[in-house]
């Protein structure tokens, strides 16, 4: 299962469709606040993917909060041009970033290596 989590609704549909066709079972959230307010959420997740730019918390707020929880699946953050200060605080924390526009299959096999490396 691969959870993400994008308040672009259309965005966040054609990310379910496109996993779910790779064979992924998706559960989509449109803010991280959405996904904290579940009573475990995400424990069984093979990968996150985070958008950067949420409103209220952000990707990386979103990801130390299930750190917190004791979610230690593999996250992935997307987000257009990040800083380097961004960079920094994702590689601190294990994260790899994926860049918009979601081009071709960048996202998928970010997913599946990401899978991997915890196999």
């Amino acid at each position: 299962m691969v959870c993400v989590v994008d308040d672009d609704t259309d965005l966040l549909g054609a990310l379910r469709f496109a996993l779910e066709i790779d064979g992924y079972t998706v559960r989509a959230y449109n803010s991280g606040e959405t996904l904290l307010a579940e009573t475990s959420p995400a424990p069984e997740a093979a990968c996150l993917v985070l958008d950067y730019l949420l409103p209220g918390m952000n990707g990386i707020d979103l990801l130390e909060a299930l750190r917190r929880r004791g979610v230690t699946s593999p996250a992935i953050l997307i987000t257009t041009h990040p800083s380097a200060l961004l960079r920094r605080r994702a590689a601190g924390l294990g994260v790899r970033i994926v860049e918009k526009p979601l081009f071709g299959e960048n996202l998928a096999r970010a997913i599946g290596e990401e899978i991997a490396s915890r196999a």
